[in-house]
């Protein structure tokens, strides 16, 4: 069990943790959802009432429903995300193919969460720079100064991360504790003035507006979306702070966002020729405030593009230890914890996306035009997969729920499909990168287990009795690497039987990934003949492992570790993609980072 796992925080320490590490993105999306939304339609006061109700059932049915309750009464140890999902539910498959649609559904999911990850830092940190303008002298400031402050925003935020959040996460929580406190407050301020905007609790008024617009009303959906930015965390972050501390954080904040959407609606009743409408009613209620209100909404959406960047570090980690994702270099960031990680490829391409995207796009509100439809289209895939977990449970009641927030879903995603022409093909090109890859990936594994041509273990064995015992033998420990060891890789019986080196020692090392989402065990099997041993290691598809420490635990002084090189021959363009991922990921034994200067690589030459 992993040690954030072990110990959920609880009470008021874990809610004002779950706020600094959860809550960013949703806590941060009223700086720009409603400015955006009356960019498209006339604020009276039908709209205005119609649309914040829009806005509070949203965050009730999607964020409430779909996560808080339904998505969150799943897994066995408070872990989440996509592929926790795909975990959960393959199990419950009696069809080969359905388990394959369900992996598939996992890898766009995944897909679509990274995608996502790059458009969310972009308008958040956009928007609240964007806020400068307020200031009095800077009302003329231009827009690519904005840029450029949001651009080096960005920068100094990748640059962090090889260093780790550790030492500044204790401080995450409570500035996004006075950022929702400051948000309720000016909320109410503004409630005061227009206790009208109380109706919008109706949930019949967002109906009426739906209905009433015809398409267009029913289009505004594509914005309103914009309330539920960074949902998905709510869930996906589960296995780091547990269950009930982010649930019971949402269910504090809850209040103070329904209160700031409450008040801007009111403050555009009285003021509709208003553009940027949070940053514009708290100006007008204090001047003096603003310039801290200003440094703390930028502080915030940092904080927010941070809890991205962890979620996507977190997905990808468990992406690689189910097979799903190439072997990547991981780095770990604290020395008590070790599921804070570092992925420096991931870091570098996400910043340079985040960089491009806002540039190319320039104002947050352009960038509303591409965010929409990767986070809709996550929602929808988490929402199917729970449904049919709860069915396949026979929780009838629970699935009953999950398909009706799955409809809600799906027809904010159609809402959505007219973005893509303004932008939103951005975060499909961007989705389609890591999907290309990962399809690539998994493909290429098969292909490449079948070419290998493991040998059945009883028939490994009748060479090995006769060698071992005919041969000079190597004092010490050896050690190969086999994910079963009932089907030996070519690369061991090419060592032993071609290059005639077999040591006194020989434990073939399995590395088992389980269908529960963290533990470690390790052990020694019986042993298969003299001098051939077994150790397992079995360990949940989230764990993050030490395997040198286990190693050390069982009396493992290896000598030497032999692993498998594949020298790949591609036939075609697809193979050639291939053969570039696996050429330029490290292997596993970098992977788990053995001692160098004990480990061999033998190569296999490969025909694809």
């Amino acid at each position: 069990m992993s040690e954030e796992q072990g110990h959920s925080e609880k009470g008021v320490g874990g809610i004002i943790k779950a706020m600094g590490l959860v809550f960013g993105d949703i806590g941060t999306s009223p700086i720009y959802t409603l400015s955006v939304i009356f960019l498209l339609t006339r604020p009276t006061v039908e709209n205005v009432l119609g649309i914040v109700s829009l806005i509070i059932w949203t965050l009730i049915l999607l964020i409430t429903v779909q996560y808080a309750w339904l998505a969150m009464s799943l897994g066995r140890k408070g872990e989440g995300g996509t592929i926790v999902l795909r975990e959960l539910l393959i199990p419950l498959l009696k069809k080969k193919r359905s388990a394959a649609v369900v992996t598939v559904m996992a890898v766009v999911g995944i897909s679509l969460f990274i995608g996502d990850g790059v458009i969310t830092p972009a308008i958040s940190i956009l928007s609240a720079v964007e806020g400068l303008v307020l200031i009095p002298g800077l009302e003329a400031i231009d827009q690519n100064i904005l840029i450029l402050i949001a651009a080096v925003i960005a920068i100094l935020l990748f640059s962090f991360q090889r260093r780790g959040t550790e030492q500044v996460a204790w401080t995450f929580g409570p500035i996004m504790v006075v950022w929702f406190a400051a948000l309720g407050l000016t909320g109410l301020a503004s409630i005061i003035q227009v206790p009208s905007i109380i109706f919008a609790i109706n949930p019949m008024l967002g109906w009426q507006f739906l209905t009433g617009n015809g398409i267009s009303g029913f289009l505004i959906l594509s914005s309103v979306i914009l309330c539920v930015t960074g949902g998905e965390a709510l869930f996906a972050d589960m296995g780091h702070l547990g269950r009930d501390p982010i649930r019971n954080a949402w269910y504090v904040i809850f209040f103070p966002l329904v209160l700031s959407y409450l008040g801007q609606g009111a403050f555009i009743i009285q003021n509709p020729e208003s553009k940027n409408i949070l940053f514009d009613m708290v100006f007008s209620q204090s001047g003096l405030l603003y310039i801290p209100f200003l440094i703390l909404s930028i502080a915030a959406t940092v904080i927010a593009s941070q809890a991205m960047i962890s979620g996507i570090f977190s997905i990808v980690y468990q992406g690689i230890n189910t097979h799903i994702l190439p072997i990547m270099k991981i780095d770990y960031t604290s020395s008590e914890l070790r599921s804070r990680i570092y992925i420096d490829v991931i870091n570098w391409s996400l910043l340079i996306s985040i960089l491009f995207v806002i540039v190319g796009f320039r104002a947050s509100s352009n960038l509303a035009a591409a965010y929409g439809l990767a986070v809709n289209g996550t929602m929808l895939i988490t929402g199917s997969l729970i449904t049919s977990i709860f069915f396949h449970r026979g929780s009838y009641m629970k699935s009953m729920f999950a398909l009706f927030i799955t409809m809600v879903d799906f027809t904010f995603l159609v809402a959505n499909i007219h973005k893509i022409p303004s932008g939103a093909y951005w975060s499909l090109i961007i989705a389609m990168v890591p999907f290309a890859i990962i399809m690539i990936y998994m493909q290429g594994q098969k292909n490449l287990y079948r070419a290998l041509k493991p040998i059945p273990l009883h028939v490994f064995l009748r060479q090995y009795n006769e060698v071992y015992h005919t041969m000079n033998k190597i004092s010490g420990t050896a050690l190969f690497f086999a994910r079963d060891f009932h089907n030996i890789p070519p690369y061991m019986a090419l060592t032993i039987f071609k290059n005639n080196i077999i040591y006194q020692d020989n434990i073939i090392i399995s590395i088992v990934t389980g269908d529960y989402p963290f533990g470690i065990e390790g052990g020694f099997k019986k042993n298969l003949a003299d001098g051939l041993r077994v150790y397992e290691i079995r360990i949940g598809y989230i764990q993050v492992v030490d395997v040198v420490k286990l190693f050390n635990e069982a009396g493992i002084n290896e000598k030497t570790i032999f692993y498998g090189i594949e020298d790949i021959v591609p036939s075609n363009l697809v193979w050639k993609i291939f053969a570039i991922i696996k050429r330029l990921t490290p292997s596993f034994v970098q992977f788990y980072k053995l001692p160098a200067d004990k480990i061999h690589g033998v190569v296999t030459r490969i025909e694809m």
